[in-house]
């Protein structure tokens, strides 16, 4: 298969703030200048440009081939993902593609976003017509309705809940690229006592909007093995799955499309739920971490309360949990927000976690979660598979 002659061979982040008072192509080129120095390739070696979406962008309809201008990159592959968060996992198993295709052989996943500071999005979509009236005013909103489905089909537990929110911000005093005002220890009665948002969803249920941006830089086994890297990371399984269930006039917004996307990637990676070593799942809210410990098969549809309660998620627990802190505590930026976990799983796999470093490092598993459609739970999902030295 295509995807596992990749190698990953670089990362790089910058670090995650409330508002950037700089450019996101003045980011962006942090992020290539950090990639370059790491991995010893030229720039003039990278012919693929690859861009998660990005609110900053999101009103110009020339963004990859003007982001490559403003970073002076001559390439033969270049475009933008717009499946929303799920765009970084989706940048880079398009990039194994091109690159399995002989469309180009060595490209930048670039994900950077400034939404705080310069947001130019335009949904031209439902929303203000039929769910804005009626006061589902954004995502919070929307979760709050597909928790209390949760909760009126399974119960929520909220202590279960908490346990994740402590865990993930446990990760994020630790780790130095997290948004400061977000570094600061919590306690599950913290938790529970945080503000409703949209009941039942609370403050630290949800994410912060922030600006920043991450990245990789990925070329073949073969090109990473002539240029002497030896430290590489592979995807080895892969699936996506985008406006799952739409055909179905009533829908269960607690089954999502994770369920067959995790299954391919499963099923591609040889596989399943009991072999993952670390666990960064798409976080925009806490009660989206457990529909998907349902859905990949963690535990059954209805049991994620209990499955919770039974693990430990920090960096030394049996299933380390998002070991940067996610988006929730790390600061979510922007659409680019995914990159910030599949970044943190490509550092643990290289070792390099310092003070956050994960024992096991035979996989993780990343995903993602794009879009808010109408009456449903959400418009993409995806899933990745990586795993260390191919």
């Amino acid at each position: 298969m295509g995807m596992q002659d990749t190698a990953i061979v670089g990362f790089a982040e910058t670090k995650i703030v409330e508002q950037s008072d700089r450019d996101v192509w003045e980011l962006g080129a942090e992020i290539l200048e950090d990639l370059l120095n790491s991995t010893g390739f030229e720039k003039q070696e990278i012919d693929g440009l690859i861009l998660s979406s990005s609110m900053t962008g999101a009103g110009n309809c020339f963004w990859s081939q003007t982001t490559a201008d403003h970073l002076a990159l001559e390439v033969d592959f270049c475009q933008t993902v717009d499946i929303g968060g799920c765009s970084p996992t989706g940048a880079l198993a398009r990039a194994a593609i091109a690159i399995d295709a002989g469309l180009c052989t060595t490209v930048l996943c670039l994900f950077a976003d400034t939404q705080k500071a310069e947001s130019n999005q335009r949904p031209r979509s439902f929303q203000q017509e039929w769910q804005v009236p009626q006061g589902l005013l954004g995502p919070p909103t929307s979760f709050g309705f597909i928790s209390s489905r949760y909760d009126h089909q399974f119960g929520l537990d909220l202590r279960a809940l908490g346990k994740l929110a402590v865990a993930q911000r446990d990760s994020a005093v630790l780790n130095d690229l997290a948004c400061e005002k977000l570094r600061k220890p919590i306690t599950v009665d913290d938790y529970i006592n945080s503000r409703l948002i949209a009941d039942p969803v609370r403050l630290l249920d949800s994410v912060m909007v922030c600006d920043g941006a991450s990245g990789l830089l990925i070329t073949s086994k073969k090109n990473a093995a002539r240029k002497g890297l030896t430290k590489i990371v592979t995807p080895i399984g892969y699936g996506e799955r985008t406006t799952y269930r739409a055909s179905e006039s009533m829908v269960d917004v607690t089954d999502t499309g994770h369920r067959v996307a995790g299954a391919k990637a499963f099923k591609q990676a040889g596989l399943s739920p009991k072999d993952i070593a670390s666990i960064h799942p798409y976080d925009d809210f806490i009660i989206a971490i457990m529909l998907q410990f349902e859905m990949l098969g963690f535990c059954k549809q209805g049991e994620g309360a209990a499955f919770i309660r039974e693990h430990e998620f920090n960096h030394l627990g049996d299933l380390p949990l998002n070991t940067g802190g996610g988006q929730i505590s790390a600061g979510q930026c922007g659409l680019a927000g995914g990159g910030t976990n599949l970044v943190e799983a490509v550092r643990q796999l290289f070792g390099e976690g310092d003070k956050r470093q994960v024992k096991n490092t035979k996989n993780a598993l990343v995903t993602g979660i794009g879009g808010i459609p109408y009456a449903r739970n959400w418009n993409s999902s995806v899933v990745m598979i990586l795993t260390p030295n191919g």
